[in-house]
């Protein structure tokens, strides 16, 4: 496990992978205090009224990761990057080759980058479909070896794969990992862990949807899931 120097509260983040911003606020009306960092997606950033909403997380003292896997001509990459750039963004995340990533380092003065390493939907029939030839492992190693070079904060990784990167890169590195489940799942989520797994592997931060935003009880879910932070790094540190 990574000692960073991170809140316990701030390690999970809870993905917003809702449709509209009134689904999303409702949301982190629920969850309170509970959680204090969010993922904005692909389908609630194309929503309307965005920024606006990414304004009102700021005003409650929450922290937010956009997650948008940033994958175009460098250049349109960079100036992607410089629009999200003195809003308050923590995290950002380009889903790309060497000259995207560079481009999008540059660009960002004051949001992270975050490279994307494979995503957790994908197992290796699904790397091969993509034109992949090696295994799950040595892609998010180069991938993460690159993000390392060009200056990313981190990357996003499955649980599965964290703790080769860690063996890899050290502290060098921010680990963002998804694909959290608490229990067995059917979804399209395909190299899932637990949280506590993540943790021992070496994630820095877990990003939980679906257990959360489905449950008949948001609140109590994520406070459930804090608590089993809260002991994983109890666990470590003793």
């Amino acid at each position: 496990m990574t000692m960073r120097n991170i809140h316990n509260l701030d390690r999970l983040i809870v993905a917003l992978d809702v449709p509209s911003v009134e689904v999303a606020s409702r949301i982190v009306a629920k969850l309170g205090d509970q959680v204090r960092f969010y993922k904005v997606g692909l389908e609630l950033f194309l929503s309307g009224e965005i920024f606006h909403f990414l304004d009102w997380l700021l005003d409650r003292d929450k922290k937010i990761f956009v997650d948008l896997k940033l994958f175009d001509v460098p250049a349109t990459v960079a100036r992607a990057i410089k629009q999200l750039n003195g809003r308050g963004i923590t995290f950002t995340t380009v889903h790309g080759n060497d000259s995207m990533i560079k481009a999008a380092v540059e660009a960002g003065s004051d949001v992270n980058i975050l490279a994307v390493t494979a995503l957790t939907s994908l197992d290796r029939g699904d790397l091969v479909d993509l034109g992949f030839q090696c295994d799950i492992d040595r892609l998010v190693l180069s991938r993460a070896a690159r993000a390392l070079d060009y200056g990313c904060a981190g990357i996003v990784a499955s649980g599965q794969e964290a703790a080769i990167v860690r063996r890899e890169v050290g502290e060098a590195l921010v680990i963002v990992t998804p694909g959290i489940r608490p229990v067995e799942n059917d979804d399209d989520q395909k190299r899932v862990v637990t949280v506590q797994d993540a943790l021992y592997a070496g994630a820095d931060y877990v990003v939980v949807g679906r257990p959360i935003r489905d449950s008949k009880n948001p609140f109590s879910a994520a406070r459930s899931l804090q608590a089993e932070i809260i002991t994983a790094l109890d666990n470590v540190s003793q």
